[in-house]
């Protein structure tokens, strides 16, 4: 059985920053991309970034130049770097992983900006 755990929310000022992880495990024999949504109270989940098992990453225009995706894996590990924290930021974040071609979910990890 395969399961992602997501962590590293909480609560930041406007301006600061927090770094996101998700770690997956189990039986795994591939992982191909990763990323991380989220979902504000009443809006849709959306993309926030991806990254494939390559490297290559991609992001929404509205956290480009302030958000970076990055994976290790030999941990099995997506991280997002969170800079210049907006209050339009606060959301649920999720990660998601294409693991042995089937898509998982993290259970979410709660980010809110606010002074």
């Amino acid at each position: 059985q395969v399961q992602l755990v997501d962590s590293g929310g909480g609560l930041v000022q406007p301006g600061g920053s927090l770094r996101l992880s998700c770690t997956a495990s189990g039986s795994i024999f591939r992982i191909d991309a990763m990323g991380w949504y989220r979902q504000a109270p009443g809006k849709q989940r959306e993309l926030v970034a991806v990254i494939t098992n390559i490297g290559r990453s991609n992001y929404a225009d509205s956290v480009k130049g302030r958000f970076t995706i990055s994976r290790d894996n030999t941990k099995n590990t997506v991280y997002l770097q969170m800079d210049s924290l907006k209050p339009e930021d606060t959301a649920v974040y999720y990660c998601k992983a294409t693991i042995n071609y089937n898509d998982y979910w993290g259970q979410g990890t709660q980010v809110t900006v606010s002074s």
